[in-house]
């Protein structure tokens, strides 16, 4: 198989959550145990950094991969989803594993993939951790698929966990409170491994703090912490909350031997972009009209990103907008504003929400636009009726996103 070939069969071969849903999901953990004995446990060959959460884990593993880079570690990042290219989840130093490497993975160990029937997102990891054991990464920053608890990536035991905050998201799998949330992500807490957690909510902290004393655990809260912000490339004040806890996690890596100085955090910080090559986070695309795009889909991520949003200048307003199929309308549309045009669409996976009931219920919150059959068709429109002083925000989706860049 050549690499398109061997993409197409990944793709194909068993559906991934991102594209279909519910479908893919598995609730349990066996497979991984499994595939991790096959590939003779290629995450105990490299220290590592385990990063859940509802927002900002995608940003929060960026900034620490790319202070580490800085100070001179050879670095495996691995996230997810990719917008463009599916080597974007996984990376050494910002550079995205070669073609040659996904072909010779999946060709070699296609027969074991087949027999027991892994989930895309089980070989995705399972190709990740292989290859940072051939790269022999000083340190790997590995970001959660979903949740934490059962999730893939629960096979490492990092120098320190991360959860960056809980919010309403994916609860078909992970529980309808925040707390029943909160209890799968804190899943990645493991016996004497030190913690980290961003933001808390008054029905969340309780169930951290009894995590980490039944798994004897230093946990620190990053909101009572207190840090100079450093200038960052990663736009948006929302991701001041994000460098709070990546300063905490640097700050414990520091206390069990890392050597990370103020110039690597200060300069880390400031090329995030240049160094990890992360997409889609209040990136700007075009600066006359100005064109945002951020990945934001959550109620606790559009709040952010709704208030980044109100406090940008502009003479007209207007918001490209498509969504998922299982997303409750009803918790993120109010927070869009009124006082856009709306150019609503759909993005080309299987689990993208009709246009037709997307316009119906946005005007039920006097969100008024026109459908479009495309993103690209909803884009070209809008950038056409954008003047120079005007805002266009695409958003909505990851997937809307993925196909304007």
């Amino acid at each position: 198989m050549n690499y398109q070939e061997t993409l197409e069969w990944l793709f194909v071969q068993l559906p991934m959550y991102q594209r279909v849903g519910q479908a893919a999901y598995k609730a349990n953990f066996d497979n991984t145990l499994l595939l991790s004995d096959y590939l003779h446990h290629p995450e105990r060959a490299f220290k590592s950094i385990h990063v859940a959460g509802t927002n900002g884990k995608g940003s929060t593993s960026h900034m620490l991969a790319s202070v580490l880079q800085e100070a001179g570690y050879k670095v495996g990042l691995y996230t997810s989803p990719h917008l463009k290219d599916f080597r974007e989840r996984i990376k050494v130093n910002g550079e995205m594993i070669p073609k040659r490497a996904v072909t010779s993975f999946i060709r070699k160990h296609k027969p074991f993939f087949e027999e027991h029937q892994l989930s895309f997102f089980e070989m995705t990891v399972g190709l990740a951790f292989d290859y940072f054991r051939k790269e022999k990464v000083d340190i790997a920053v590995v970001e959660v698929g979903m949740g934490g608890r059962l999730d893939s990536t629960n096979i490492i035991t990092p120098e320190v966990s991360v959860i960056t905050n809980i919010g309403w998201d994916h609860t078909q799998f992970l529980g309808d409170t925040l707390a029943k949330i909160a209890a799968e992500k804190a899943g990645i807490i493991k016996p004497n491994i030190p913690v980290v957690v961003g933001e808390t909510l008054p029905e969340t902290k309780p169930v951290f703090e009894e995590i980490a004393l039944k798994n004897t655990v230093e946990i620190v809260f990053a909101e009572n912490e207190s840090f100079n912000f450093y200038p960052s490339d990663l736009i948006g004040s929302y991701q001041k909350m994000n460098q709070k806890t990546v300063l905490t996690t640097l700050k414990m890596l520091k206390q069990k031997g890392w050597l990370i100085s103020e110039k690597d955090i200060k300069k880390g910080l400031k090329q995030i972009v240049e160094n990890t090559g992360l997409l889609g986070r209040w990136q700007i695309l075009k600066k006359a009209p100005k064109v945002i795009c951020d990945t934001a889909h959550n109620r606790e991520g559009l709040v952010l990103t709704m208030k980044q949003l109100a406090v940008e200048d502009y003479k007209k307003l207007h918001i490209v907008l498509g969504v998922v199929s299982d997303k409750d309308l009803g918790k993120v549309l109010p927070l869009f504003p009124k006082n856009a045009t709306y150019y609503f669409c759909e993005p080309k996976i299987p689990r993208a929400m009709s246009v037709v009931q997307l316009q119906r219920e946005a005007e039920e919150y006097n969100l008024l636009g026109e459908p479009f059959l495309s993103v690209k068709s909803a884009y070209q429109s809008a950038l056409k009726n954008a003047e120079k002083e005007d805002v266009v925000y695409v958003g909505g989706s990851t997937f809307v996103v993925a196909e304007v860049l």
